[in-house]
């Protein structure tokens, strides 16, 4: 693995110039996107939390990392960029990101589907993830993010 540290969880998608509250690609939200560099350590690192939380729930309900030293050993032979202190569902999912299209035995990679996502194709399995990952995140925000500007907005106005 590159010894380049990954700064940002943006994948390059970025849908917030859009008008997404929500980034379809990285799945932050607009104003995290938009003033991520002006964060303080301790504010990009509950940003960072918060989406490996969500993803590992995500992930969790498809798979199961059944030797995490076995898929970071396969990673970083392939040079595939993952963040060392995050979940190893995490590092999986990386793992389907990149490879989900040539990867022929997942148990090779220290990861197993669960019963019912076996029939599944590995591209079918991330599109899925993905999706699930991004309504997780819409559905945070909804619920704890956009009722606070809505407040603020009316605080201001007032």
């Amino acid at each position: 693995m590159s010894n380049q540290r990954i700064k940002t969880p943006c994948v390059g998608l970025c849908s917030t110039v859009y008008g997404d509250l929500v980034c379809r690609g990285c799945k932050r939200f607009h104003h995290e996107v938009v003033n991520w560099n002006a964060y303080s350590n301790e504010e990009k690192r509950a940003v960072w939390l918060r989406l490996e939380k969500l993803l590992a729930q995500v992930m969790t309900a498809k798979l199961e990392v059944f030797d995490a030293r076995l898929l970071r050993q396969q990673l970083e032979t392939r040079q595939i960029r993952f963040v060392v202190e995050q979940s190893p569902y995490c590092w999986a999912y990386q793992l389907l990101a990149r490879g989900s299209r040539v990867i022929q035995q997942l148990e090779a990679y220290g990861v197993a589907l669960l019963p019912e996502f076996r029939q599944w194709s590995l591209p079918q399995l991330r599109d899925a993830i993905d999706r699930e990952f991004f309504l997780l995140s819409a559905a945070h925000y909804e619920r704890y993010i956009a009722p606070r500007f809505l407040v603020a907005g009316i605080e201001q106005r007032i």
